[in-house]
């Protein structure tokens, strides 16, 4: 694992909602980057047996964070709007959320965050704009 992935980690281990309730683990992280997966549990099912929505948005909201604050939160931002998109419903077991960065302003950032599963579906996409909170 690199250093900018090494204190990523050690820094979004604290995000207890995606990390510990949900199981979001971080893979890998650079400047304005990230790559976050999932392993899917019966949990993480709706009454449909599908993979609840709320399950996929959080992972993509993970990445985002990852991605748009850096490994010590050097940059401190935050989600001023987001919008989701289910593209398909989930046809593997592990779900993988990827970020690149559309814009990186002073004040405001634009990600786009696409979610697939391991046999290459494509699951969500997701446009996120960050605000970049002064100290």
């Amino acid at each position: 694992m690199d250093e900018w992935t090494k204190k990523a980690a050690e820094t979004f281990a604290g995000d207890r909602f995606a990390v510990q309730v949900t199981g979001a683990r971080l893979e890998q992280a650079g400047e304005n980057y990230a790559r976050c997966s999932l392993a899917l549990e019966d949990r993480h099912r709706n009454a449909n047996h599908q993979v609840m929505g709320g399950v996929i948005f959080t992972l993509a909201d993970f990445a985002f964070a990852v991605a748009a604050n850096g490994p010590e939160l050097q940059t401190p931002t935050v989600t001023l709007a987001s919008q989701i998109q289910y593209l398909s419903p989930v046809r593997g077991e592990t779900l993988t959320a990827e970020t690149s960065c559309l814009k990186n302003g002073r004040g405001t950032c634009v990600f786009e965050v696409l979610v697939t599963d391991e046999l290459g579906t494509k699951v969500a996409k997701a446009t996120v704009t960050g605000y970049r909170v002064r100290k």
